[in-house]
């Protein structure tokens, strides 16, 4: 469903949260903690302030933002949203070759870093995800940590654009 900023700034904290809660992948608090900041004057206003949210997270909190996402290419359930963002790259539709690199990629990510790798998929091809998964296996923990909630801010904004009309 979309709203507009008007509708937004005048919802009580649980219709906010329950409008907005999905921005960010089984992470309502977000849209919550973002609640009390209203009125956002502008679309980018609003998604600068959930993103200062999720910058004061804690390293735990970032961490479980980040495993609320799901493999990329999995059979897994996840959330519509992730679901529609995966098939526009394709991910739907794997070969069972491309299938099994991703698995495998996905296996050794998770095994370094104990965590999903994220990207934003919208900005990728198939060919264009594989290439970041096999170069960002080569940063450090922290880094990739500042690389998946950059990403994951990236999906939020995506998201985000696409809850709310004029």
């Amino acid at each position: 469903m979309q709203y507009s900023l008007v509708e937004l700034n005048q919802m009580g904290s649980e219709e906010f949260t329950e409008a907005l809660g999905a921005i960010f992948e089984h992470t309502p608090d977000i849209a919550r903690r973002t609640w009390d900041d209203r009125p956002f004057a502008s679309t980018a206003e609003l998604y600068a302030k959930m993103v200062t949210v999720v910058n004061s997270m804690t390293e735990a909190e970032k961490l479980a933002l980040i495993q609320a996402h799901p493999d990329l290419g999995s059979k897994a359930k996840m959330a519509e949203a992730s679901v529609n963002e995966q098939a526009g790259a394709g991910l739907d539709r794997l070969s069972v070759e491309e299938f099994d690199r991703f698995q495998s990629l996905n296996r050794s990510y998770r095994e370094k870093f104990g965590f999903p790798f994220i990207v934003a998929v919208k900005n990728h091809t198939k060919t264009s995800i594989l290439a970041a998964f096999k170069q960002r296996l080569d940063n450090s923990f922290e880094t990739e940590i500042q690389q998946a909630v950059a990403e994951i801010c990236q999906i939020a904004r995506f998201r985000l654009e696409s809850a709310i009309h004029n």
